[in-house]
């Protein structure tokens, strides 16, 4: 076997050092067309002489049975959801790319995906015929109505499912308890059961039940072909030590997923086959995340190590493998707005260390420990990971894990576990489900692993709202009118009868944007079950439902809503200035804004300088603030949708907040035309002068526990956090701000000086990670006006 000298590399063993080399150096983020035709090939086989459950049930077999199996050289843990790593399926079910989105994705200079002239000629000559008019995308727009697209074409919200299916998708215990030949046990228990002469939905049971049968069929030929695979590679080696680890890589492989687990490497690769599993069969938003990981390896682990079957530094180096083999599956190719939503090549593995135990104890381990170190080792975008935070959590844990984040790549993030347990119990979880399997997700979504379908449907520009009716119902964007006149802005006559124009119309755009999500939601449910999922996720193989059917314990569907911060301060603006101190009228204001402040420049000061805003602990600001997220739960929560899914709000923005700025006006808070939103519920870039204290007080003033999640950014400079006592603060910042029941909290540590350098000499910097929202990334990977937010946020001190 080869080996690798450089002393940068990063790892624990030699092993790991060479494989992180070829995910990070290697490998190039290609199109792997594979996928794509061996669903085609299903589709042509079996469309029309089946249900559509069996369908894709058949399709998900067929597709195991003959993709390519890819083993690198050295490697513990196997499974690619290409035919090679960082090779991205495309899922033309759902998006038939065009032959200009691959020259798009060819191209770019960031987030590309190669495009090979064969695979190219394949998506033109096989992909495309069969597919432009059945793929999702093309349904969806032919569907959904004017209103919705007028308001989708302003950029007053986006949809998550034009491109990717129906998360959030996380593990629970079950896998490491059930093998799939189990799994396929309960099914068929579940058909001798049905009763067709009671029960009206026995045959669409049955339907549901067969399709899933046969992607569990599908995961076991998957475990047994890489058993061969390896067996056959191992009779043509010539090295020794080689031969003999894929020999043992053939035994893991014959082991799971056919069975249940019975080591640790055993309990990882199980993991792993149902996320390459699940990932293939759906693109679904945010992919199959481990959930609580350390609670889940635990027992393994324990048992093991007692028995003296396995090491420590043998099980750290199953994990740095898992690690790597998560940086080898970038999210696949997205294009047009959902590109922008999530210009990323990160697919929002989550992984939830030292989370709460079923029981309400503390839930910190070994094994969190271990995660922690294999988290610093690797140093990589995938997966993301974060610390789950409880008032039982040893301060040691939470100092370990601040140690980390403070070298300032943005891992990991922190979460409140008894904000996500109380959240769940708001949304109608039970206790039990809440303890054993609350968790945080893609970036800061709560949901119960193995339980839920919670469902991102898309962000929603919150400040564009006020734009609109400032502007009277007109976009000047599309320079259409998208929405209803409220009437001559400069006419009301008082704070509260403007306001109820704001409500009024953020009524409407709701209004719009959930029916369009329900027609969505009932097109997955008739032509997009996901079989495999429905296996893993309680209680679908019970009820005979499939995961996008509502056949899921819990059922939720999530709006996110961007740009708080800058509809508060503006708010603030109309409120203190227009109405209560009279400094200038409404014409005047919505005059600057028009012309971008540019002559108006004693306006603009008065706003700057003379008004308050969220993030400095002021009632004021805070108050409008706790009005307006009081006004988006009474219009977005608790809307029950065909699948009878709960609507929740939650706020967060990925990176779609800087899409959200560019099709704005200047904002009457001071922000200017085309600038970015601010990120989750931070405060407006330079509006939080009073430090980290009154940024997370003002953020406690939402009542985040009413919330799916909320996100909250904070940046320090390297110096401020320095040293025992840097971590000291930190610490006590994070604890402080779960006492007053926050959410999510995470950290950029980094100079400004540092950023403005990297703009200029990307080639200096390609190794620079920086936290964006709820993940990090490369900075040489985002946009300028994306790098631009990120220096641009306020560096906190504990002065």
């Amino acid at each position: 076997m080869s080996t690798v000298t450089e002393s940068k590399l990063r790892g624990s063993t030699t092993r790991i050092k060479r494989l992180r080399n070829i995910s990070e150096k290697e490998c190039q983020p290609t199109i792997s067309i594979e996928r794509a035709l061996l669903l085609t090939e299903a589709y042509k086989k079996w469309e029309g002489t089946c249900s559509t459950p069996v369908l894709r049930g058949r399709a998900f077999k067929y597709i195991m049975e003959n993709r390519t199996l890819y083993i690198e050289r050295g490697a513990l843990i196997v499974g690619e959801k290409g035919h090679k790593p960082w090779a991205a399926p495309t899922f033309p079910e759902l998006c038939c790319h065009t032959l200009e989105d691959f020259d798009n994705m060819n191209h770019r200079e960031k987030v590309f995906f190669k495009v090979s002239d064969e695979d190219r000629r394949l998506q033109e000559e096989v992909i495309i015929p069969y597919w432009q008019d059945r793929a999702m995308m093309k349904r969806m727009n032919a569907l959904l109505p004017e209103a919705w697209h007028d308001l989708f074409n302003a950029g007053m919200f986006t949809e998550f499912l034009m491109q990717r299916g129906p998360g959030h998708t996380v593990a629970d215990g079950k896998i490491y308890k059930t093998g799939y030949l189990d799994f396929i046990e309960r099914i068929d228990r579940e058909i001798e059961n049905l009763d067709f002469n009671m029960d009206v939905n026995a045959l669409n049971k049955l339907e549901a039940l067969k399709g899933m049968r046969l992607t569990c069929e599908g995961m076991i030929i998957l475990g047994k072909r890489y058993a061969m695979r390896a067996r056959a590679l191992a009779e043509s080696e010539s090295d020794p030590q080689w031969r003999a680890e894929l020999l043992e890589l053939a035994e893991v492989c014959e082991v799971v997923p056919a069975h249940k687990p019975e080591t640790f490497r055993q309990a990882i690769q199980m993991y792993w086959f149902t996320h390459i599993g699940v990932t293939v069969e759906m693109n679904n938003w945010d992919a199959y995340s481990p959930g609580k990981l350390d609670q889940h390896l635990e027992p393994f682990y324990n048992r093991e190590i007692e028995a003296g079957t396995l090491t420590r530094d043998q099980a750290r180096e199953y994990l740095e493998n898992l690690w790597i083999q998560f940086n080898n599956q970038p999210a696949p190719p997205k294009v047009g707005i959902t590109l922008k939503e999530s210009a990323t090549y990160t697919d929002f593995c989550n992984i939830n260390t030292g989370a709460l135990r079923p029981d309400g104890t503390n839930g910190v381990s070994e094994v969190s420990y271990l995660i922690l170190e294999v988290m610093d080792e690797m140093k990589l975008l995938q997966p993301s990971s974060n610390v789950q935070i409880s008032r039982k959590s040893p301060e040691k844990f939470l100092k370990e894990a601040m140690k980390i984040s403070r070298k300032g790549w943005g891992q990991p993030a922190f979460y409140n576990s008894e904000a996500i347990i109380q959240e769940l119990l708001n949304m109608g979880k039970t206790i039990d489900d809440a303890r054993a399997s609350g968790i945080a997700s893609g970036c800061v979504e709560t949901g119960t692993a193995g339980k839920e379908a919670y469902v991102l449907t898309g962000y929603l520009n919150v400040p564009k709202v006020l734009e609109l009716v400032l502007n009277r119902g007109f976009d000047p964007y599309t320079q259409k009118n998208i929405a209803p006149d409220l009437g001559d802005p400069c006419t009301f006559s008082s704070y509260e009868s403007f306001y109820q124009a704001v409500y009024d119309m953020l009524k409407y755009v709701v209004k719009v944007k959930i029916a369009g999500n329900n027609l969505i939601e009932r097109m997955y449910m008739q032509f997009m079950p996901v079989p495999l999922l429905s296996v893993i996720t309680d209680d679908c193989i019970r009820k005979g439902v499939d995961y996008n059917s509502g056949g899921a314990r819990y059922n939720t569907s999530y709006i996110q809503c961007v740009g708080i911060a800058t509809i508060t301060d503006s708010l603030a603006t109309i409120k203190k200035h227009v109405y209560e101190e009279k400094t200038f009228v409404m014409e005047m204001l919505i005059k600057s804004c028009k012309a971008n402040f540019k002559g108006y420049d004693a306006v603009y000061d008065l706003i700057d300088n003379q008004t308050p805003k969220y993030g400095n602990d002021d009632d004021y600001a805070d108050d409008i603030l706790r009005e307006v997220v009081q006004s988006l739960q009474e219009v977005i929560s608790g809307r029950i949708t065909p699948k009878g899914a709960k609507t929740v709000v939650e706020f967060l923005p990925t990176t779609c907040h800087v899409y959200f700025g560019q099709v704005m006006e200047a904002s009457p808070n001071g922000r200017h035309s085309g600038a970015s939103l601010p990120d989750g519920i931070s405060p407006e870039k330079g509006a939080d002068r009073n430090g980290p204290t009154a940024v997370i007080k003002s953020a406690s003033k939402i009542d985040q526990l009413k919330t799916g999640g909320a996100l909250l950014n904070q940046k320090f400079s390297p110096s401020v956090v320095a040293g025992d006592q840097g971590i000291a603060n930190m610490s006590a910042l994070v604890r402080a701000y779960f006492a007053l029941d926050g959410h999510h909290i995470q950290f950029n540590v980094i100079e400004r000086a540092t950023l403005l350098d990297a703009q200029k000499n990307p080639d200096a910097y390609k190794d620079l990670i920086v936290r964006v929202a709820g993940y990090s990334d490369y900075f040489n990977n985002l946009d300028k006006a994306l790098q631009d937010e990120i220096i641009e946020r306020t560096e906190q001190n504990f002065g």
